[in-house]
């Protein structure tokens, strides 16, 4: 089987988070994966209930959507995703439904790591299941980030029934403990056009959030394959869960790379939202106290090399306690200030934990001198040639290789595309 979609989607390029990029892929479907996915839509409703807010915030039912392993054959776009939930219209996704692709081959190409290179920023006891499980785990945060992040929550508009119910029943503002009277978004709002240029990376911190939440659960891990996984109510969380645990924390020091210290502005929505959760983490551990004791620490030591480094220490046994409650009460006013159209709390809460204070900005120093080349995904080019035999033309893994396919891919003049302009011009006119 096939798929393929073609047009202006993301926002994240815009500074205002509003126009989308123009994108399209064309994928086969990965159908022994897919399966795997579609135990996680035909459960959905029972992992909702484990989120840490209360249902009157959930949707009154729950659209199930269509969850798609897919290799990419072809992606036109600026850069090219991990995991995509559709459409970006959070009133769509309410009253229609939604669909979700994971990518698998670019999962594979942008997560695979090299036995013999250390990863930065990981200590050493725990390289090796870094590297070993990084790819299993993302896989579990990919699959709870885009349909169980994207996908829940629930808006309540001005001068609706359900706005009105929600009132009349006297529904407790989970933070304030207070009777719920609003602001609720006005007629017409969406949630984009309510939190603005905010609202890309609050959403993506929201899925990551529900990624690192929902991955502690051993029915979830189930579904993704994974052998064993402690009992409910236990202390003790699987290698995968913790590794998926570590990628965060170290997506959030390396995210600092997307900061301009010159504007205080952050470039990448994703990258920005990891942030929020190192800052999140880190706030929780300055809580403890106790070093020994601490959920994570960024560790600053000199390097094999002389240079400064710094060492992401997670401590296991605090993830399922600490950390578990961390993000759930996070969780919890992320989801409240959306599902209210509260900008005003919801922008305060999240600029906390953007800001670079001081001894950010410092560590900033030591990741951009250990930024690494960004990974060049180069795609080949598939084509039909002489006597309609399919040819594939790969090119070389350089620079010079991305920019050939991207000429052999979308040559400044393109037959096929004319010939298809020629074909529905008539329909086409007034």
């Amino acid at each position: 089987a096939v798929e393929s979609y073609i047009g202006f989607i993301e926002s994240y390029r815009d500074p205002s988070g509003v126009r989308g990029e123009w994108e399209g892929f064309v994928a086969c479907v990965n159908k022994e994966v897919s399966r795997k996915f579609q135990v996680l839509v035909d459960q959905a409703e029972s992992f909702l209930e484990m989120m840490p807010w209360p249902k009157q915030l959930e949707k009154d039912k729950f659209l199930r959507p269509d969850f798609t392993s897919l290799e990419v054959l072809s992606f036109g776009s600026s850069g090219v995703p991990a995991g995509i939930n559709i459409p970006n219209y959070d009133d769509i996704r309410q009253s229609e439904g939604f669909k979700n692709v994971s990518l698998g081959n670019v999962l594979q190409a942008s997560y695979s790591v090299s036995p013999d290179k250390m990863v930065s920023f990981v200590a050493a006891a725990d390289q090796d299941k870094f590297k070993a499980l990084k790819g299993h785990a993302f896989e579990v945060q990919v699959g709870c980030h885009e349909l169980l992040g994207h996908g829940s929550g629930k808006l309540y508009h001005q001068n609706t029934p359900d706005a009105q119910h929600l009132v009349d029943s006297d529904f407790l503002h989970p933070i304030t403990g207070k009777p719920v009277t609003g602001p609720f978004y006005t007629t017409g709002a969406t949630w984009g056009s309510t939190f603005g240029k905010l609202s890309p990376t609050y959403e993506e911190c929201r899925a990551e959030c529900t990624g690192l939440f929902l991955c502690l659960e051993p029915d979830i891990l189930k579904v993704f394959g994974v052998q064993d996984p402690p009992p409910p109510g236990s202390d003790e969380i699987h290698d995968v869960s913790y590794i998926n645990w570590l990628l965060m924390a170290r997506a959030g020091l390396t995210g600092l790379e997307f900061y301009t210290p010159k504007t205080q502005e952050w470039r990448q929505a994703h990258m920005q939202a990891r942030y929020v959760i190192l800052r999140l983490l880190l706030e929780a551990s300055d809580k403890q106290g106790d070093d020994d004791d601490r959920l994570l620490t960024l560790k600053e030591i000199t390097s094999t090399d002389g240079k400064p480094d710094v060492e992401v220490q997670l401590n296991r046994s605090l993830i399922s306690t600490v950390g578990r409650e961390t993000i759930g009460d996070f969780l919890l006013k992320l989801q409240v200030y959306k599902s209210l159209g509260d900008v005003e709390e919801g922008t305060k809460l999240y600029n906390k934990y953007s800001e670079v204070p001081p001894e950010m900005a410092k560590l900033r120093e030591t990741v951009m001198a250990r930024k690494e080349p960004r990974k060049l995904l180069i795609q080949p080019h598939m084509s039909r040639g002489d006597g309609e035999a399919i040819e594939l033309q790969s090119f070389p893994c350089t620079p010079e290789g991305m920019i050939e396919s991207f000429i052999a891919r979308f040559p400044s003049e393109d037959p096929e595309l004319l010939a298809l302009y020629h074909a529905d011009k008539e329909a086409m006119k007034d």
